[in-house]
């Protein structure tokens, strides 16, 4: 039995946010002002005064749904210390821990052995712990890296919690300088050296297994799954690694192999599939009532998480008010002042602890620890829906909600009556193997509702927004976790277009869910998402309609200087301190946010940049595709981002780091496109084209016009830049022909 609880677990602390929210405010008024002008002087403007006050009012309507989800902003405080004075070890309950890999190539195995040798070296007990690894691409390297590191785990579990090692990831351990913690003691050098040995004997069979595409090893017994494996086609691959056979705490946990069943004719629904099939496998063989996610490049940095988290999870007294638990993204060797925009460091710090104190965070894809009741789509008052209705389980309705296997029922039926683990010989795995193999076919899903209402949801590339969503509207809330240091750190896409091709998967999936019937205003009516909580959604699902208004207003200055037209007040109105104003406060407060968040003058600067260029980039062809998708000519495609590990913290330093790259892609023709056209708007402005026109009343769209070259200053260097710093001439050339084609249209309007 649990003891006592002498003292909270955790606090929910609010944060006192009044400059920023003078900010916010002072910005909305602004907004509301510059819109009451546009109306009131409408008739005497032509048509880029309307244009302009459209996209003006979906940027306050933006501005509006940012204002809701930033106003309550909360910090939750785990006492981890506390946990073991409420339970005994062998009370705390089991985790399984889900990887998911999906492309070698793409995805180097190291990084995912590294990850996984995080998890397995966590402080919780080893007999409550399971890892689960999905591999997407049933690949024998993959498996054959995961072997290599079950036995190098044999060393570095035992090591990591010997001496308290921080960080738990080897490449990451052994990059560092050593320190001189532990007396220096020769016991401790001694098995430092010999581990680091281990490792980089470990990372260079890897290496050259890579470089053989390990075809020696295909003809041994434990390589015969993986002969004739076709990528997309191929059968179900289930392998236990390691096994906890003896149940030792001080052991090593459950380590598993999954490759589920492929097969062309099949719909594989993407990471959100291979989450499900994760989730019936553990199911079947573990059956943890607590499961935690994370992506293969996402190591556990931090070894006390499962306490942390388990802190909000188990204290909780009313379980509705912790249904998943969300760590933020966090990355490691950052480039200095985020030159890609990709570390969120600002957003997590102010909107999604705003969030945090509505219905909770949203569910980000990774770090993220569930209550298995929950994914199984139990509502917080013990009841499950079917098919619109809301009723109590049976033998019949389990097998219609969970599938025709007899076993994982049984075991989906225990973590729905509020028991946990299996209930028949729960530590050999392998008498479980064959009934998990039913349950990772293809066809399994059919006629069950795997998708629909239970376990990870389909219908879209970000699985995780729509999974969170739908789990909110059931009435849970979800609690934010931040210990120090952060729990689990990636590797963030560096280069051009690996950051552009993750935003324009996240615009594209965003997007099938605000057009879907999951919208968050259709579930608000019809669910139990609260309306702040719709807002916030709707502030983050709105991020793939953003391209159109801002395409718009950053070719406004750039037409009206060619065409002799303005959308900005005339210098001498004393309106124009309006949009002045409104120009002068944004950035500051912004830059308030950065200098906050800890981020320098420049990473500010940086943001402001890729939120620009990312815009009319990979946001714009995500709602392109969207919009292919919803015609009926295309299916959207989830692209795998590319992967690199840095070996020593120095590397993301050298002079090439954080220098935009480009390829072929047709993803830069937009924004080179707006680029030229600016250039081409400034020199007839300078060169004085349009003589008649005084150049005082239109400073204020030359002066914007000088804005968005700067903003795009990437692509200008790109212009004349060579290799993989220089945009290609084939863009070039698409982009000038639509430039003069701009160009030639703004003249015939003007004449």
């Amino acid at each position: 039995m649990a003891k006592p609880i002498p003292s909270p677990l955790y606090e929910k602390i609010p944060q006192k946010n009044t400059l920023h929210r003078a900010s916010d405010v002072t910005i909305f008024f602004l907004l509301l002002s510059l819109l009451a002008y546009r109306l009131l002087s409408l008739k005497n403007n032509g048509f880029t005064w309307l244009l302009a006050f459209l996209c003006e009012s979906w940027f306050t309507f933006i501005w509006i749904l940012n204002l809701s989800s930033k106003w309550n902003p909360v910090s939750y405080k785990t006492y981890p210390e506390r946990l073991l004075q409420c339970y005994r070890v062998d009370e705390l309950p089991p985790v399984d821990m889900f990887v998911t890999a999906a492309d070698p190539m793409l995805e180097p195995p190291i990084i995912t052995v590294n990850t996984v040798l995080s998890l397995l070296a966590v402080d919780y007990p080893a007999n409550k712990l399971s890892c689960y690894v999905s591999d997407d691409g049933a690949s024998p390297l993959t498996f054959f890296a995961l072997l290599e590191a079950s036995k190098f785990a044999k060393l570095w579990v035992p090591f990591c919690k010997k001496y308290c090692i921080q960080p738990r990831a080897p490449f990451r351990y052994f990059s560092r300088e050593l320190l001189p913690s532990h007396g220096n003691s020769m016991e401790f050098l001694q098995e430092y050296r010999k581990i680091k040995e281990e490792y980089e004997e470990l990372r260079r069979r890897i290496e050259d297994e890579t470089l053989k595409s390990i075809s020696n090893e295909l003809s041994t017994a434990e390589f015969v799954a993986f002969s004739n494996i076709k990528r997309g086609s191929h059968p179900t691959i289930i392998k236990v690694i390691l096994e906890n056979k003896e149940s030792r705490s001080d052991g090593l946990p459950h380590l598993v192999y999954v490759s589920r069943e492929k097969h062309p004719k099949h719909p594989h629904h993407y990471k959100a599939g291979a989450m499900n099939v994760l989730t019936r496998v553990s199911g079947a063989m573990t059956n943890a009532p607590f499961m935690l996610n994370v992506d293969c490049d996402m190591y556990a940095n931090n070894p006390q998480i499962f306490h942390h988290s388990m802190c909000l999870l188990l204290s909780s007294k009313n379980e509705q008010d912790c249904g998943f638990v969300q760590t933020p993204q966090s990355f490691y060797d950052g480039l200095k002042d985020d030159p890609f925009g990709n570390q969120f460091g600002v957003l997590y710090k102010y909107v999604a602890s705003g969030i945090a104190g509505l219905q909770g965070p949203h569910y980000s894809g990774t770090g993220c620890f569930h209550r298995r009741k929950v994914i199984y789509g139990l509502w917080p008052d013990g009841r499950m829906e079917f098919k619109g209705r809301i009723g109590k389980l049976t033998d019949e309705r389990l097998e219609k909600t969970f599938g025709n296997s007899k076993e994982f029922t049984k075991t989906a039926a225990r973590i729905l009556s509020g028991l946990s683990g299996v209930s028949d010989c729960p530590y050999d795995l392998s008498n479980r193997v064959e009934a998990a193999h039913q349950i990772a076919s293809c066809s399994y899903e059919y006629g069950a509702n795997w998708g629909t209402k239970i376990g990870w949801l389909y219908g879209t590339t970000t699985e995780d927004i729509l999974t969170g969503m739908r789990i909110h509207a059931r009435g849970w809330k979800s609690t934010d976790c931040r210990p120090d240091p952060p729990a689990f750190l990636g590797c963030a896409p560096s280069g051009g277009p690996a950051a552009l091709i993750q935003q324009k998967r996240w615009a594209t999936g965003l997007l099938e869910v605000l057009f879907s019937k999951n919208s968050p205003f259709i579930i608000t009516f019809t669910a139990k998402l609260q309306f702040r909580q719709c807002l916030a959604y709707m502030w983050i699902l709105s991020w793939g309609l953003r391209p159109i208004p801002e395409l718009y207003y950053l070719a406004l200055p750039a037409y009206c200087i060619m065409a002799g037209s303005h959308f900005l007040p005339n210098v001498q109105d004393p309106a124009v301190l309006i949009p002045i104003s409104l120009f002068v406060s944004y950035n500051f407060h912004t830059l308030l946010e950065y200098w906050g968040a800890g981020y320098s003058i420049r990473a500010c600067w940086n943001n402001l940049r890729m939120w620009r260029i990312t815009a009319v980039t990979a946001w714009l062809f995500g709602f392109l595709s969207v919009i292919l998708k919803l015609l009926g000519l295309s299916e959207t495609v989830f692209e795998v981002t590319k992967k690199d590990q840095s070996t020593t913290p120095g590397e993301g330093s050298d002079k090439d780091a954080g220098r935009f790259t480009f390829d072929g892609s047709l993803i830069f023709v937009p924004a080179t496109t707006l680029l030229l056209v600016h250039l081409m708007a400034l020199v007839t402005a300078l060169l004085g084209l349009f003589d008649h026109v005084e150049i005082e009343s239109r400073i204020g769209e030359i002066i914007c016009s000088v804005w968005v070259v700067l903003c795009f200053s990437p692509f200008l260097k790109g212009l004349f830049g060579k290799g993989k710093y220089g945009i290609p001439k084939s863009t070039i050339c698409k982009s000038a022909a639509l430039a003069f084609l701009f160009f030639a249209c703004t003249i015939t309007v003007r004449k």
